[in-house]
């Protein structure tokens, strides 16, 4: 089958960086689903992993990334009982096994559910990763109520025009939280209105100034996307007393925690390979996380968040998606499709 991998871990400027390679086609058993892919997105993540090694260390065999796919199940395994060759799903697969960059690829149907009927296949693969930080953060890690009984309360999105941020912003909406995004182009407040902010602040800028002009001192809760040491700070200023916050991505430097002790304020990190990884017993959540999000999708209540498709499906393409990436200057999501014949 057609893939991309890696032999070594190398700048995307590099010719080697990623190539066009044949592996074997994978065989599904037990939970696992086979699944032809259609569509893929890139993430942070693909960046890192790519980078994760330095260029020195050599891999005896092609490593593949990618961790974002729609696709149509070619075949199950034994013990599967969700889905049937032939459905249409999405998903974002685990960090601990191979990624989704190759024309068939494996993975445990407790992660999968189907792709939303009424978006195409690259619509749909824009999702799964930003959609399971999101949700998971904000009603799991956060406990913001999905009910509507958080209705009112602020929530801070540090971060809010990329993927994770676009897609948390329409979930806090569905639940009726006010929220404020952070942006600093143009373009990016724009879209982060076009989301459904409330209002937007410039990161680049202290925040709490900002907030209080808004007349929002303090919030209740705060949704990291972008640089924990950053911006730990603005807020630890800016969260309630008794308010939550959220990172999603590493730190650079050691943070101080004491200064949330007085504000008894919680913080917490989101990781979303944390139910494959280490095959928790709430694995199946995330199936039914897509599943309600693929609903949510179907009933017209939440916009798609892809903004840019490369076609086909190769390391030429995946190049020019990586830069975009490591650029920090994307906005929603980007996705490739197709393999070239």
């Amino acid at each position: 089958m057609k893939a991309v991998g890696l032999t070594r871990y190398l700048p995307i400027t590099d010719p080697e960086s990623l190539r066009d390679v044949d592996l074997p086609s994978p065989k599904a058993h037990g939970r696992d689903l086979l699944v032809r892919i259609e569509a893929i997105s890139v993430n942070p993540v693909d960046a890192k992993i790519r980078r994760s090694k330095g260029p020195d260390h050599q891999e005896a065999f092609p490593q593949v990334l990618g961790w974002d796919a729609a696709g149509v199940v070619e075949a199950i395994g034994n013990e599967v009982r969700m889905f049937q060759p032939g459905d249409a799903v999405y998903y974002s697969g685990s960090i601990g096994r191979p990624g989704c960059n190759s024309e068939y690829h494996l993975v445990d149907e407790r992660i999968v559910a189907h792709k939303p009927i009424s978006w195409s296949m690259a619509q749909s693969a824009a999702l799964p990763l930003t959609v399971i930080t999101a949700y998971e953060a904000l009603f799991e890690r956060m406990g913001i109520a999905k009910d509507g009984r958080s209705e009112g309360q602020v929530l801070l999105i540090i971060g809010g025009a990329g993927g994770v941020g676009s897609i948390a912003i329409q979930f806090a909406k569905l639940v009726q939280l006010l929220v404020i995004a952070t942006a600093s182009r143009v373009e990016s407040e724009s879209w982060c209105r076009q989301m459904g902010a409330d209002a937007v602040i410039d990161h680049s800028q202290p925040m709490l100034p900002q907030l209080q002009r808004l007349g929002y001192p303090t919030v209740d809760y705060i949704l990291n996307t972008s640089q924990t040491d950053q911006h730990w700070s603005d807020m630890a200023e800016a969260v309630k007393p008794q308010g939550h916050i959220c990172g999603i991505v590493d730190t650079m430097q050691s943070i101080d925690l004491n200064v949330l002790k007085r504000k008894s304020a919680t913080f917490s990190w989101e990781f979303m390979f944390t139910r494959s990884m280490y095959q928790t017993d709430d694995m199946v959540e995330q199936h039914k996380l897509l599943t309600q999000v693929a609903h949510w999708v179907d009933s017209g209540m939440l916009q798609p968040t892809l903004t840019q498709t490369l076609s086909p499906i190769n390391a030429a393409n995946l190049k020019i998606a990586h830069a975009k990436i490591e650029s920090g200057r994307m906005i929603g999501k980007l996705v490739l499709t197709g393999w070239s014949s």
